[in-house]
């Protein structure tokens, strides 16, 4: 099947950058879009950006202006750089990506990874 694995989080201070990863493994055809969530505790989960084919980007306008996405279609691996951070990023990250898992499978399956802790404290 198809495994994701994020990494990159941790505690950093105001005004900090974190880049946050997701590497996609397993049954992939190709990678329609990679979004990344956020969930704050007591908060609902909330996107923060999406990267699709062709690199159209959206950003939540939490996000706009400090955070970039990318994606190294070769790794299977999406990033989420995080710039001027602020105390009201805290949350887990969550990276959502839309998979088509073979040639002859049209549908896109959406995988969820495990969610990395961002803490920003001083």
């Amino acid at each position: 099947q198809v495994q994701l694995v994020e990494s990159g989080g941790g505690l950093v201070q105001p005004g900090g950058s974190l880049r946050l990863s997701c590497a996609a493994s397993g049954s992939i055809f190709s990678i329609n879009y990679m979004d990344w969530y956020r969930q704050a505790p007591g908060k609902q989960r909330e996107l923060v950006a999406r990267i699709t084919n062709g690199d159209n980007t959206k950003y939540a306008d939490s996000a706009k202006g400090r955070f970039t996405i990318s994606r190294d279609n070769a790794k299977k691996t999406g990033y989420l750089q995080m710039n001027s951070l602020k105390p009201e990023d805290t949350a887990v990250y969550y990276c959502n990506v839309g998979i088509r898992r073979s040639y002859s499978e049209t549908s896109v399956f959406s995988y969820w990874g495990q969610g990395t802790q961002v803490t920003v404290s001083s």
